[in-house]
């Protein structure tokens, strides 16, 4: 049922990007994924190839998109991602295996992800709306949140993160989104030209 609602989203999300967007649609190739992602790793030191190809091939939809829909993959992922983590720092609260220490950095990091998750839907609406500079700013929004809450654990000694994983996830799923966002103004021209992206 999870599956067939996440195809049913990308099919709709495909649909609305061809007919309901201005955006000018890009070549259709079978290696726009990796061309993307390698075009990314080799803007960024800490751009990871091997995850963005791995997230990206994994969707089915990833392979008849264009750019734009790469983008609103990568972001469809990092709300996915934020959606479970969510769940899972709740499950980590429920349990009664942490210190006190540790339940306030979760506690914290709930709230970073709760937060995020409307931050990401209003990157979605401004990327669909070609405010690239917007969505840019939101989606960088999200990255920081993994940060943050990987170092709220950090600030006692000895303090291992449970979330290191989940957060590193995120971080990489909206690295591609911002990647791809950045790179639009360059794919297209003058017509994003006004967007200090």
């Amino acid at each position: 049922m999870w599956l067939q609602g996440r195809c049913s989203f990308f099919f709709v999300l495909f649909f609305f990007l061809l007919h309901g967007t201005h955006f000018p649609v890009t070549a259709l190739y079978g290696d726009l994924i990796n061309a993307t992602c390698k075009q990314c790793a080799d803007l960024s030191v800490v751009f990871n190839y091997n995850f963005c190809s791995a997230s990206l091939q994994e969707i089915p939809i990833s392979h008849v998109t264009n750019l734009q829909g790469l983008a609103l993959v990568a972001m469809e992922l990092a709300l996915e991602n934020v959606t479970a983590t969510i769940s899972t720092i709740q499950n980590m609260l429920d349990s009664g295996r942490f210190d006190p220490f540790a339940v306030g950095c979760l506690k914290d990091c709930l709230e970073l992800y709760a937060d995020s998750s409307q931050v990401l839907l209003n990157a979605i609406v401004a990327f669909l709306s070609e405010q690239l500079d917007a969505a840019n700013v939101l989606v960088s929004a999200v990255m920081e949140t993994t940060v943050t809450c990987e170092e709220g654990f950090r600030e006692k000694e000895g303090e291992v993160s449970p979330l290191t994983e989940e957060n590193e996830s995120l971080f990489q799923l909206s690295d591609i989104a911002l990647c791809i966002i950045k790179l639009l103004p360059v794919a297209f021209g003058s017509k994003f030209d006004q967007l200090n992206v």
